[in-house]
């Protein structure tokens, strides 16, 4: 079958080993000196290894090679009925739009601005006495169910939060979806055929100043840099200001650099 997948340029690796900790697939190993792409079954071809070679040794491109195989058993992401009835959504927030489940209606949230925490009450059992406010200003947040031009876009900059930052660090909120619009997404377990395509039509069609591309240190989360640059390419916007920034599993910010 035809798919992306890695290319290693074998005149330009110098051996360092640096792709092959970073492919947690285990495709990649280092055979005489050189990194060889030993397993293509194990590639997933989202080129988390691409940032991590020196050299830049390694290019994704698209060819024959086999199915991608899971190394580790990963269950299937499957479609889960929703009742509709029984969703537990509410109508607190105004609603823009109707029809589908109400779950992923546009809702927009006043927010009072707010200094970032310095300091938190503990009580006695260790717990916080108090716990910061949401700084979440709208719904829906995940990628597959925002509109194109949802209101919350506007000249707004955007933050493209990989699923699992905000369960690794507490300063999600204050940090990046202050006063900032949010879409969410795992490069990894999402069905991302269509987000290249969603993102660029998004920063087409919103005056979005700056985008944040907020993603984990594990090495497929970054996928989710290269749909926000084949997005950005896309849509043909070259007046943004994009940044990447890395969450470490202890939730610190390892680094935050420029893409473009």
């Amino acid at each position: 079958m035809k798919r992306t997948i890695i290319r290693i340029d074998s005149e330009k690796c110098d051996g360092c080993g640096l792709c092959v900790s970073a492919c947690h697939e285990g495709a990649i190993e280092l055979r005489n000196g050189k990194a060889v792409l030993a397993k293509e079954q194990h590639c997933d071809g989202l080129g988390a290894c691409l940032g991590d070679c020196p050299q830049g040794a390694i290019t994704l491109e698209e060819r024959d090679a086999p199915a991608f195989e899971e190394p580790s058993t990963v269950p299937a992401v499957v479609a889960v009925p929703v009742d509709k009835e029984a969703c537990g959504c509410g109508d607190k927030l105004p609603v823009f739009g109707a029809g589908g489940c109400p779950g992923s209606r546009v809702r927009l949230q006043e927010k009072v601005v707010r200094a970032p925490t310095t300091s938190r009450m503990v009580t006695e059992g260790g717990l916080p006495g108090k716990v910061n406010a949401s700084d979440l200003a709208h719904w829906p947040v995940q990628l597959h169910l925002v509109p194109v031009r949802a209101p919350f876009f506007g000249d707004h900059e955007l933050v493209v939060l990989s699923t699992c930052a905000p369960v690794a660090s507490a300063d999600v909120h204050w940090r990046f979806l202050r006063g900032r619009a949010v879409v969410i997404a795992c490069p990894k377990l999402d069905r991302t055929e269509t987000y290249i395509e969603k993102l660029a039509s998004i920063l087409a069609q919103n005056p979005i100043p700056k985008i944040q591309v907020v993603r984990m240190s594990v090495p497929c989360c970054g996928g989710l840099t290269h749909i926000v640059r084949d997005a950005l390419h896309q849509s043909g916007r070259t007046d943004l200001i994009v940044e990447e920034i890395t969450v470490d599993l202890d939730g610190t910010i390892l680094s935050t650099r420029p893409l473009v």
